[in-house]
């Protein structure tokens, strides 16, 4: 079978596909067809928390398909419970909503919001701000939230009530967050899909005063940026800020579906019975593998994450054809004098798959990459900046 041809003609024609068929792999490497072996960078855009095949990973999985793959949410089931503890234990939160994905996760964040606002100041209050340049998912509403044009083209009318600033325009913040029509702002710490951006931290701290001081919550959209990906189990955590909600995926299930959304004192009990749901929501398989994930998260590996992130840095800065590196942790983003494209299939061509971001070359790779791996895949893609 030519799986390049029956793609084209059995699925949608969503996605560039690389050149590239892989069938397999073990930690940080994949393999094609023809058995050559590849360094992932990309970690399924940061999914594959510990990468492929991970041992620990499948015990805990097939431990709990061996039980139960899969019940309603109207019955109590173990592996939700030990999931929900865990991530409020180690993210300060108090409750979670679980989902199939980020997109998901956000939709709850924005539904709790404005129903936190309607149930407290009536009808009105129901605007989000988000910043310009943003990424917070492909439903309408989350297109909606996305503060980029580009995301926006064919698919309107959009959900109204959502507004979109610049990074570092405190004024207009602080003009819309007093104006009283405001019900919550909606953050990426580390703009992924806008080029991995880290946003300036005065402005993420005077922004959080403002929401306090207004009762505006403050939602951190953490799906790339979470579980140990920056060197902090969250990002806030790094920028020393607690938000009202957060929302939570990727990386979580280690390469099962899941998705959260974290609440604090203020929002834990804004949903009530039958205002909002999901089928496969905290589905036992995909918590069962995601408590394994949080549990491996722990201060050994954010450190390690951390010199990691040092070791990139100090092979890449200042290196030929290189302009800058931008990211945080294991989040990285590389800007080259050439094309973004062309060096990612350069590294592929010699055995290394890297992402990009915008006009950036972007690097995820597993949370626990061996280290001379990493110096071999950042060897490789120095060669081909120079």
């Amino acid at each position: 079978m030519n799986i390049k041809n029956e793609d084209k003609k059995y699925i949608a024609n969503t996605y560039r596909r690389f050149d590239l068929d892989l069938v397999k792999g073990n930690k940080e490497f994949l393999y094609d067809s023809s058995d050559k072996q590849y360094i992932d960078m990309g970690s399924g855009i940061a999914v594959n928390s510990f990468g492929i095949n991970d041992e620990k990973w499948k015990e805990a999985v097939i431990a709990q398909l061996d039980q139960l793959q899969h019940t309603s949410n109207l019955y109590y089931t173990y592996p939700q419970v030990k999931l929900a503890k865990l991530l409020s234990k180690k993210s300060g939160m108090k409750k979670v909503f679980f989902a199939n994905s980020g997109a998901e996760a956000n939709e709850c964040a924005i539904k709790t919001a404005r129903k936190y606002s309607s149930d407290k100041y009536g009808k009105g209050r129901y605007t989000i701000v988000t910043l310009e340049n943003s990424f917070h998912g492909r439903t309408i509403t989350t297109l909606s939230a996305t503060g980029q044009d580009m995301f926006h083209k064919d698919f309107g009318p959009f959900t109204e009530g959502f507004i979109h600033v610049k990074a570092d325009d405190i004024e207009k913040m602080a003009e819309l967050i007093k104006s009283g029509s405001i019900c919550a702002v909606m953050l990426e710490l580390i703009q992924g899909e806008g080029g991995v951006i880290p946003l300036d931290k005065d402005f993420v701290l005077k922004t959080e005063k403002l929401c306090k001081e207004y009762d505006v919550l403050l939602i951190i959209d953490e799906i790339q940026t979470g579980l140990g990906r920056t060197g902090a189990f969250y990002s806030y955590m790094r920028y020393g800020i607690q938000p009202d909600i957060a929302t939570s995926a990727k990386g979580l299930g280690g390469g099962l579906p899941i998705g959260a959304t974290l609440f604090n004192e203020k929002t834990q009990d804004v949903l009530d019975y039958g205002s909002h749901g999901s089928t496969f929501g905290g589905n036992p398989v995909c918590c069962a593998g995601a408590v394994n994930i949080v549990n491996r998260i722990n201060s050994r590996l954010l450190s390690d994450i951390i010199e990691k992130e040092k070791m990139i840095r100090t092979m890449l800065e200042g290196a030929k054809g290189v302009e800058s590196v931008s990211g945080m942790g294991l989040m990285l983003a590389v800007k080259t004098t050439k094309s973004a494209k062309e060096i990612v299939a350069k590294c592929m061509a010699n055995g290394v798959l890297y992402l990009t971001a915008k006009d950036k070359i972007r690097m995820l790779p597993p949370l626990d990459i061996n280290k001379k791996s990493m110096e071999k895949a950042i060897r490789i893609l120095k060669e081909a900046c120079e």
